[in-house]
């Protein structure tokens, strides 16, 4: 079952837009959560005594949360790790993660294309939804705890024709999906990586390229 809710602002865009359905990952895409995400780390090291590299952890942001616990934990903790991790995301990731430049302006291109953006992201939905709330982002779907091609289903599910994201595997989601796959190079991978890695678009300015991307695709589509 996918981990997902519909955003309670537009709560009936999904049946009312006849434009395209783009969907955004959400870590180093939409927002900057390195910040958090080590304070968060670094809160569960000292609780647990468990010696973590934080700056290493946040350098490889994307792939699912048990991944990277399986590098400091034993096997058979990981479980109580992810757990613990995620009940102190609230009080120590939310605030301290910005938004990565472009990323309002990006879903509001969308919108004012007559289109629905959803967000799909490898982070828990409601861990997701506190920085949409916190940072005033408002894409019409929020769906979570989806890595890689397992994105696609959500991206397939909802007739997503565009998929953009930091990772290689955001371009794999994208791909599965059927999508085009648009990377920007806020994440762990630069411009050039990306391009090597599939990437049907590379947007070197990041989110701020997007607004002028999109009327140039949707132009050429027309």
């Amino acid at each position: 079952m996918l981990d997902n809710e519909r955003m309670t602002n537009a709560p009936d865009r999904a049946q009312t837009t006849a434009g395209p359905t783009i969907g955004f990952d959400l870590d180093m895409t939409l927002v900057d959560t390195r910040p958090g995400i080590r304070e968060t780390y670094l809160a569960l090291a000292a609780e647990t005594g468990v010696e973590i590299d934080a700056d290493l952890a946040v350098s490889r942001l994307g792939p699912p949360l048990t991944w990277e616990m399986d590098h400091w934990f034993p096997k058979d903790a990981i479980p109580g790790a992810v757990r613990r991790y995620r009940e102190l995301y609230p009080d120590h990731a939310v605030t301290t993660s910005p938004l990565l430049p472009g990323a309002a302006e990006a879903l509001a291109a969308v919108r004012d294309a007559g289109g629905r953006s959803m967000v799909v992201t490898a982070k828990i939905a409601v861990n997701a939804r506190m920085h949409m709330d916190f940072l005033g982002l408002t894409p019409d779907l929020l769906v979570g705890d989806l890595w890689a091609e397992a994105k696609g289903e959500a991206l397939r599910e909802q007739g997503a024709t565009v998929y953009v994201g930091d990772h290689l595997g955001d371009i794999r989601g994208a791909h599965s999906a059927g999508a085009l796959a648009v990377s920007v190079p806020t994440g762990p991978f630069d411009a050039r990586e990306l391009e090597d890695g599939g990437a049907d678009v590379v947007l070197p300015g990041g989110l701020k390229d997007f607004p002028a991307w999109l009327d140039g695709h949707l132009a050429a589509a027309r």
